[in-house]
């Protein structure tokens, strides 16, 4: 009578059939389990300072700021007064001290946040493609453009400054090259009409090593076929960019533009350092206004203000970015 054939378990000596816990099994379910609750444990209080600092410096400060905005402060006395909504009505419509101005600064916010993405996706994305094409020198031009990001963020404004200024070297290149028509004799900066395109330019220059960079790791992640395809199909090197790598950074395209639009809406570090929102209002952006309220009031009562004006942003923000969501979901 033949036997049955042997699995390769059972021949190499091993029963597979689950054998009862005895206590050495216990044992060891019993050291894997302290093991992993020393673990858990440990994890905890690693993570444990990181989430503290996060709760006081981040749930506590924001949820404080949000009751702010409904009260009147100027941040020195014993008690808060509260007045609802009236801050957010101030500044939307009520108050002609602060409704015009909030207004103005929200239109050069306006030109700021359609402005800098545009502009930093036109210079990027085609010295991207011609870095990502170069064979020599390619991790020296790499450096040089990404300096600008790198560099101190507060001395670059000062120099830039000084370069724009009436005797700066702006106005002494044009001099030089025969264009001194161009040149303005106020500075760059202090000509009502060229100061935010000025720093918008600025704006632009510190954006795009960031969007370089990111445009370069897609570029380096598109399957090569997809590029000798094109061509053998007499795709030249504007078809092939075109329509065959310009459609497929597309979601690094959207997340360029959404970073540049949530800077443009909140920054002011740079309008603060270069031009404190001048000549007149002419610089003036809402993140400048909501520091001015917060910081350069004196003693008025004026951070109640200044919070809601900071909620205002978060709400544009929050719906800004749910629409680029939306509109990269569609085109993905």
């Amino acid at each position: 009578m033949p036997r049955p054939a042997l699995t390769e378990t059972t021949a190499a000596g091993r029963d597979p059939r689950p054998r009862p816990a005895g206590p050495a099994g216990a044992d060891r379910t019993g050291r894997r389990s302290r093991r992993r609750g020393y673990e858990a444990v440990s994890g905890y209080l690693f993570v444990a300072p990181a989430v503290v600092l996060f709760a006081v410096m981040g749930l506590y400060t924001v949820g404080y700021g949000f009751l702010l905005s409904f009260a009147r402060w100027n941040g020195f006395a014993p008690h808060w007064s509260w007045v609802g909504v009236q801050n957010y009505k101030d500044l939307l419509w009520a108050n002609p001290a602060y409704a015009p101005r909030v207004r103005h600064a929200a239109g050069h916010t306006l030109s700021v946040m359609i402005a800098v993405p545009l502009l930093t996706v036109l210079v990027s994305f085609p010295l991207a493609i011609l870095l990502n094409s170069a064979k020599r020198l390619q991790g020296l031009l790499r450096s040089v453009y990404f300096v600008p990001y790198v560099t101190s963020g507060v001395a670059v404004f000062f120099a830039w400054q000084y370069i724009l200024q009436p005797d700066g070297a702006v106005n002494a290149l044009l001099s030089a090259a025969g264009m001194g028509s161009l040149a303005q004799p106020q500075g760059w900066l202090g000509n009502p009409h060229t100061a935010l395109p000025t720093m918008i330019v600025v704006t632009v220059w510190g954006a795009v090593p960031v969007a370089l960079l990111m445009y370069l790791t897609g570029l380096q992640t598109i399957d090569r076929s997809v590029l000798e395809a094109a061509q053998l199909d007499g795709a030249g090197w504007w078809r092939t960019n075109v329509s065959v790598v310009w459609p497929l950074v597309r979601p690094i395209t959207a997340i360029v533009v959404l970073l540049n639009l949530r800077d443009s809406l909140q920054g002011f570090q740079t309008f603060l350092v270069m031009t404190n929102g001048g000549p007149g209002d002419h610089t003036n952006v809402l993140g400048l206004e909501a520091y001015r309220l917060a910081f350069l009031k004196e003693l008025a009562p004026t951070l109640g203000l200044a919070s809601a004006l900071g909620w205002l942003l978060f709400a544009a923000a929050v719906v800004l970015a749910l629409v680029n969501l939306r509109v990269l979901r569609s085109k993905t």
